[in-house]
């Protein structure tokens, strides 16, 4: 009788598997298990958040600063920056980026590589930020835990950094998807902010990660939207013109949140000085009006309903925004999200009320301009349209608001980066041009690890051969001899073996007298050495590019193994194979 034969899981196959572009089943595998350890890790924060609530809030709301006595509500700001002053200013300034700027950070840059300090620190900061009272949100830190728990399983396991930046994607989206019970919203999100690009092997992965960190959070928090939004129409097109003149207005609050929030006035200025210029303003506006504490979700649901007066509004618009901005260009580390939503809700529910006065006949239901003003100020900050739009249509779960939410997030997005030159809060502060994660070489480069191009036939040999040692070198038929100058040394010049082949027909049919003894000096040989410089078997080929450009070498050795003195060589990559990958691709 046959025996049945099943396929057998091998962790080094699965790495293998994974440096190639084509990798989507293992990349879906990765999307999975990343999703669901982002989801716990959402709701942990969450809890914790939660648990301060119950510990030091009026019943148990971590945002109820309103039923706090006003000399307690002003402290807590100050109690606030003196723990940040005094925990996190003592660490390197390495240390001290969290949020959604160090995800962005550490994929263009690190490959999607995290410091564990960074991760500890948010946990805290995060914490520390939103029930201390400052204007901050828990979006940014949820994405920043998230992203860095996906790519450190990631880096736990030794996967190749290919496949670490599809994790970081899956981090993100399943951080927003678990906060707001908006998965589309989520990839579309880790796609336009994080990512900057479209691709089915990014997507497929994403969405399975964005939706276990939804029912994650769905099995803790039920499956009910963040916030309670009215049914709401367009009714008359009358209302349209007034729908552009809000977005505009909303662009231009998106650029001085922008300006503001990169103000080098502000980041100039010592540190005990920036951080006591926070707490105190905040601590001012909070002892008159608490609604701009916090996240501050809350006072959105009140602004959707059509339930806050004017000046509340006016303090949400200018006073929130205005701290955000001063406590973010002081170097607080803060989720801004949160409140980016908060103001747009704010202005726009403001603008309808000057509407309603100006132009009885518009009839507008409560809380319509309000969703409107969300999704235009996050599309103008963010730079990151199709991501506001999706929030705006799973938060309402009506379609009827996406012809208007399209009109209200394009305008607002044209006025912030046509009027006032902003091109992204994420992205404001980069180098002239393109974002490095914008540009199309670097982003197809990225997305395949070195083992799916290098070329694994090669042979290791000492500079001087004996004619029969140089023949045993040619019958393992290698592409590339590796020369090694002297003894115990790295390899540091190819040669290709054809070369080598080639001048030992040259002497014979010379018919030169040697003895087998006498020794070939292989630089000698007739033929194109390439200089070559070291590399890890898990980097990407944008690394490898970068690492060709910097060492100003044609030719990398591919080294795998964890302890210096035991790497061995699995390949070689050069720079001809990178371009032929890219030109075909």
């Amino acid at each position: 009788m046959p025996r049945l034969s099943f396929p057998t899981f091998s962790l080094e196959g699965f790495r293998r598997k994974l440096a190639s572009v084509d990798a989507l089943p293992q990349l879906c595998v990765l999307g999975v298990i990343s999703g669901l350890v982002t989801g716990a890790v959402m709701v942990a924060f969450r809890l914790l958040l939660e648990l301060g609530g119950v510990l030091f809030m009026p019943d148990g709301n971590h945002e109820a600063f309103e039923g706090l006595p006003p000399e307690v509500r002003a402290s807590l700001p100050l109690v606030a920056v003196v723990l940040i002053g005094i925990f996190l200013w003592r660490q390197p300034a390495a240390a001290r980026k969290l949020g959604v700027g160090h995800v962005i950070e550490r994929l263009t840059y690190h490959q999607g590589r995290f410091p564990l300090r960074n991760w500890i620190n948010q946990w805290w900061v995060g914490v520390t930020t939103v029930l201390g009272g400052l204007s901050a949100g828990r979006e940014g830190p949820a994405i920043h835990l998230g992203a860095a728990a996906a790519s450190g399983l990631g880096q736990r396991l030794r996967l190749p950094h290919n496949s670490l930046r599809v994790l970081v994607a899956c981090g993100t989206a399943a951080g927003i998807s678990a906060s707001f019970n908006t998965p589309i919203a989520g990839v579309i999100f880790a796609m336009e902010v994080v990512m900057m690009e479209y691709t089915i092997a990014g997507f497929m992965p994403v969405i399975l990660a964005s939706t276990m960190g939804a029912l994650v959070a769905m099995l803790i928090y039920g499956s009910e939207p963040a916030f309670q939004v009215p049914s709401v129409s367009l009714g008359s097109l009358a209302n349209l013109p007034w729908i552009v003149v809000t977005a505009l207005f909303i662009g231009l609050l998106a650029g001085l949140f922008i300006h503001v929030a990169r103000s080098e006035r502000i980041a100039g200025l010592p540190v005990v000085l920036r951080l006591t210029l926070v707490a105190l303003a905040t601590a001012a506006v909070a002892w008159w009006y608490p609604d701009v504490q916090g996240i501050g979700y809350d006072s959105l649901d009140a602004s959707l309903a059509g339930n806050l007066t004017v000046d509340v509004l006016l303090a949400l618009v200018v006073a929130k925004l205005l701290l955000t901005a001063i406590t973010v260009a002081s170097k607080i580390p803060i989720g801004i999200i949160g409140p980016v939503l908060v103001v747009g809700a704010a202005a726009g529910a403001l603008a309808d009320l000057i509407g309603a006065w100006l132009f009885p006949q518009m009839g507008t239901e409560p809380g319509f301009y309000a969703m409107l003003g969300m999704a235009a100020m996050m599309g103008a900050v963010l730079q990151a349209p199709l991501a506001a739009l999706m929030a705006l249509l799973e938060l309402t779960h009506n379609p009827n608001i996406i012809l208007p939410g399209m009109l209200a997030v394009v305008v607002s997005g044209l006025t912030a980066r046509q009027l006032c030159r902003c091109d992204g809060f994420f992205i404001s502060v980069t180098r002239h041009g393109l974002h490095p994660l914008q540009q199309p070489l670097m982003q197809a480069l990225s997305r395949v690890s070195v083992p799916a191009v290098m070329e694994r036939s090669f042979v290791t040999t000492p500079r001087m051969v004996t004619r029969d040692q140089a023949r045993a070198l040619l019958d393992a038929k290698p592409a590339w001899i590796l020369i090694l100058r002297s003894t115990g040394d790295k390899p540091t010049l190819a040669l290709k073996a054809a070369d080598l082949a080639r001048a030992l027909i040259d002497e014979q049919e010379l018919e030169e007298i040697t003895t087998e003894e006498a020794l070939i000096d292989l630089l000698e040989v007739p033929g194109l050495r390439l200089e070559m410089a070291p590399i890890h078997l898990q980097a990407t080929l944008s690394e490898a590019f970068e690492q060709l450009n910097d060492q100003a070498v044609d030719a990398l050795y591919v080294e795998y193994g964890q302890r210096p003195k035991h790497k061995r060589i699995s390949g070689i990559i050069t720079r001809g194979a990178i371009e032929r990958y890219y030109s075909l691709k």
